[in-house]
């Protein structure tokens, strides 16, 4: 049996959800399912139904398209309070992309009919998704532009900087990026081959940009990685 307090309690966490008052939220929580998925666990893959979205609660789920010789281009990656399959709300066709838990995490999943109930019985979280669905359009705008008109290099600097934004913590060389990621998928978001990026590291690091220890990397000359691109 489902514990719909701890449901509650993550669901409350997801800012997307704040314009819901305390009934609708309790609600809610009656009609979800919490789950935890382990790392590398897929979560839906294309041609698989529309029929629900998500939410993750902890841990980290990585959204892609897969060609089927294996090629695959990270689209995004959702963390704690984000949402992923929201695309099913256009009109529940089956999925174009995958999604696969890159951690052990926890998601809940919300089912399509229900979240369309509460988007129209509630403004403000119809305002809330708009807004949010807008963002991811022009997301996909400046990525589908970028890896049309930009080199590796001007790529994999920007994508550098944005982690170290996103995912930084201060180092006395620099800026610790504190993820795990592979060539392979930082390959993977910028369109690229693990050759290529793997290259180009160690180009930046000639050139003392920055500097890596593991899998993880510390950026150390920020604004000129800013200034390749």
């Amino acid at each position: 049996m489902q514990d719909n307090k701890r449901t509650l309690w993550y669901l409350k966490k997801v800012p997307l959800l704040a314009g819901l008052g305390p009934d609708q939220m309790a609600r809610l929580s009656e009609s979800v399912d919490l789950r935890e998925v382990r790392r590398r666990e897929v979560v839906y893959l294309p041609g698989d139904p529309g029929e629900s979205l998500f939410l993750v609660n902890g841990g980290r789920v990585k959204i892609s398209k897969v060609t089927r010789d294996g090629k695959a281009l990270t689209l995004n990656y959702c963390g704690p309070s984000e949402i992923f399959g929201e695309t099913c709300l256009v009109d529940g066709s089956p999925r174009q992309e995958m999604a696969e838990a890159t951690e052990n995490s926890m998601i809940t999943e919300v089912s399509r009919a229900v979240f369309e109930e509460f988007l129209s019985n509630n403004a403000s979280l119809g305002l809330r998704m708009t807004k949010l669905l807008a963002k991811r359009r022009l997301h996909l705008e400046n990525k589908v532009e970028t890896l049309v008109f930009r080199d590796v290099t001007s790529k994999l600097a920007e994508l550098l900087l944005e982690l170290a934004d996103e995912y930084g913590v201060e180092d006395s060389r620099g800026t610790l990026i504190a993820l795990k990621i592979t060539h392979q998928e930082l390959a993977n978001l910028i369109g690229s081959t693990r050759e290529t990026v793997s290259l180009t590291l160690s180009q930046f690091k000639r050139k003392d940009l920055l500097t890596t220890e593991g899998r993880k990397v510390i950026v150390t000359d920020a604004e000129s990685l800013r200034a390749l691109y």
